[in-house]
């Protein structure tokens, strides 16, 4: 007997409680096997795949792209039970205890029940109970009995949809060789077969177009202005992490009393002691990386500034590890990777996982968890052409050091005016955490180190 299991939207961590439907990855009538992402989903922290812990037949999907699902509706409902063939990709009635990677159940559920609620998208209804035999037979999907065809004979498809788009277009699946698990004919194997012969597989009147649309991986689809939006206005909804993003920085700006101070540094010897690093071999170091060694260096000796500030406590939280957050400009929009024990990094190691957050940021493959937990951020925001900035703290940290641009500027270099690699540098604080006093002097140590890196073999 096959059973009609719903997937809902689970709790992918760090307290989220809702995301956006980017893009779906399978269809109504489709196969899916254990763990097979199913749908592509937008939260306030990263674009994620969520795989499915169940193996079968997608009998409904819940939300078209672009709506937001709080996380426990339900995503897609799947009939599993006997397949025509075996293998990994044989539907099965135990999940996988899997649902996202860190984020998921623990253990297979332990109570299964059908659908009796909800609409699904696309005019699918969510399937009853039936029963799938040798034949193929599923059950019912759009209102219509899925029965095994005679004139197929006894081939390897499960999916009524894909033996009805084979009859509609007068296609044999007999002579079709399947892609899927065990020779399992699949949508793409009928539509492939149809372009081959000349025919347009989203012609045929019954058939489900694709929803997908092409584009860049880790983007999201272009904001819709709103229906709101009067002559002349352009209204973009402040949602997924751009909405994220715009909650943080007036939390932050709300509750912190923050203060910045900013000092010009000669960073001639840093940008010399970089090319000598990297002109004697080995892995190229980053310059942020070296900046990045500077400022846990400086925060081993201004350890106020690795902290949170505790507000129903009415206490200062300071840690002992560094987790590094650097701002990073994406398509996206801006998302703070973590680097995790910054502190007990080289700069080989931290300009390798500097590369390998910054390339997920642009994928949108970042993790919740590589994005939440930071202690203190670094930001470069030079590489934007600009000298200075006033940078809002990351809440809930309690400081941020910003970078601008290094460039040529007259400078009175041992007595003599000179041209030299200059930068200036700006740490914004949390008030409550330190007076003016120890931001003044983290930021003069990290100045200190910038125009002599020597400085930093002291606490190496």
């Amino acid at each position: 007997m096959a059973q009609v299991l719903e997937f809902k939207l689970p709790d992918l961590g760090e307290g989220l409680t809702e995301a956006e439907i980017v893009r779906w990855l399978v269809e109504v009538g489709d196969v899916v096997a254990i763990d097979q992402p199913v749908v592509e989903v937008e939260t306030a922290k990263a674009m994620v795949e969520v795989p499915c812990p169940y193996g079968g037949v997608v009998t409904a999907r819940y939300g078209e792209e672009g709506t937001e699902l709080p996380v426990g509706a339900p995503l897609i409902t799947v009939a599993v039970g006997e397949r025509p063939t075996s293998g990994a990709g044989s539907a099965s009635a135990e999940g996988s205890g899997n649902v996202l990677v860190g984020y998921g159940t623990s253990e297979a559920p332990a109570r299964r029940r059908r659908v009796r609620q909800g609409r699904p998208v696309s005019g699918a209804s969510a399937a009853g109970s039936g029963e799938v035999n040798g034949q193929g037979a599923v059950p019912a999907v759009n209102g219509q009995a899925a029965a095994p065809e005679t004139d197929d004979g006894p081939v390897p498809v499960i999916s009524p949809l894909v033996r009805r788009l084979a009859r509609q277009n007068g296609l044999d699946l007999r002579e079709l060789t399947g892609s899927g698990p065990d020779g399992l004919i699949l949508r793409a194997d009928v539509e492939y077969a149809l372009r081959a012969a000349g025919q347009d597989a989203a012609a045929a009147p019954s058939a489900q177009p694709h929803p997908r649309v092409p584009q860049a991986p880790g983007t999201a689809p272009a904001p819709q202005p709103t229906a709101t939006a009067a002559p002349g206005e352009i209204r973009t909804p402040l949602k997924g992490i751009r909405g994220a993003v715009a909650d943080k920085l007036a939390r932050s700006r709300r509750e912190i009393p923050d203060a910045t101070c900013w000092v010009d540094a000669d960073a001639t010897e840093l940008m010399r002691a970089r090319t000598a690093m990297n002109a004697a071999g080995g892995p190229k170091i980053s310059l942020l990386a070296l900046l990045a060694r500077i400022c846990t260096a400086a925060l081993a000796r201004f350890p106020e500034l690795n902290s949170t500030v505790d507000a129903e406590a009415r206490e200062v939280v300071q840690f002992d590890r560094v987790h590094l957050g650097f701002a990073a400009q994406t398509d996206r929009g801006l998302v703070v990777p973590v680097v995790r024990d910054a502190h007990a990094r080289d700069a080989e190691s931290l300009t390798a996982e500097f590369a390998r957050l910054t390339e997920a940021g642009r994928t949108g493959t970042l993790t919740p968890a590589e994005l939440t937990g930071g202690t203190f951020t670094l930001n470069n925001y030079g590489v934007f052409g600009v000298d200075g900035s006033t940078p809002i703290i990351n809440h809930p940290e309690a400081a941020m050091l910003g970078v601008g641009r290094i460039v040529p500027k007259p400078w009175v270099h041992e007595g003599e005016l000179a041209v030299r690699q200059v930068v200036q540098l700006s740490l914004t604080f949390d008030h409550r955490v330190c007076d003016g006093g120890t931001a003044g002097g983290f930021l003069r140590y990290v100045a200190d180190c910038v125009e002599q890196p020597a400085v930093l073999l002291r606490t190496l």
